[in-house]
């Protein structure tokens, strides 16, 4: 059965340019214009991932990106915000509300592709042991579960991959480069400043316990129980 992939954009020609790929590639796809259509289908039908334009009548991508996040239902779907803004603070803004990913028009659907079929692999992949962070946080991979003293942390897709790396290895620093080496791969093209913000939102969500997760000054980034 082909992954459902969901489009917003209230360009037709958008809509259509990137349905067709995905449907190449082998995904199944659904165009929604505006962000209240494709809220409203979702008890219906839950995506695996959501092309999100950033610009839309009504509810904007970032409204919409952090609508999903608050919701426990959906906020481990993937995100990719797609943007005509090119500046870093736009970019930085969509990751800042939960997108995983970012591109900016006009785009190759190659590369497209190449993102969503990335962003997919990542989210998949964990190894299944159940990790634990001191006494007060522990990561289930398999049921893609984050608790802190026993209460559920909804991280997104990006959050977990990087707390589960730092906790695998406690201690080992992580350069910024290499976190992005093992979240996108080869399909890396993006900002340094994209893990900071992931990590800034890791640690705001962890509380207190997210103190574990140290900078190194002109480095990168380990976890320190």
């Amino acid at each position: 059965m082909s992954r459902f992939i969901a489009i917003v954009d209230d360009e037709p020609d958008i809509i259509e340019l990137v349905s067709f790929h995905l449907r190449k590639a082998g995904f199944s796809v659904k165009g929604f214009p505006d962000g209240d259509s494709l809220l409203k289908s979702m008890p219906v039908a839950v995506p695996e991932l959501i092309v999100l334009d950033l610009m839309l009548p009504g509810l904007d991508g970032r409204e919409i990106c952090r609508i999903l996040r608050q919701d426990d239902r959906y906020a481990r779907i993937p995100i990719i915000m797609l943007t005509a803004k090119g500046s870093e603070v736009d970019k930085v803004e969509g990751l800042e509300v939960g997108a995983d990913d970012y591109m900016t028009k006009p785009f190759s659907p190659r590369e497209l592709i190449a993102r969503v079929r990335a962003v997919l692999r990542r989210t998949a992949q964990a190894d299944s042991a159940v990790l634990a962070i001191g006494d007060a946080v522990t990561i289930d991979p398999e049921r893609f579960d984050v608790q802190v003293n026993g209460e559920h942390v909804t991280l997104t897709p990006v959050e977990f991959k990087i707390l589960h790396l730092l906790a695998r290895n406690p201690g080992k620093v992580f350069t910024r480069d290499r976190i992005l080496d093992h979240l996108w791969g080869n399909e890396k093209a993006v900002l340094d400043r994209t893990v900071d913000v992931h990590i800034k939102n890791l640690r705001d969500k962890l509380g207190k316990a997210g103190d574990v997760i140290k900078n190194v000054r002109g480095v990168g980034y380990k976890l320190e129980p």
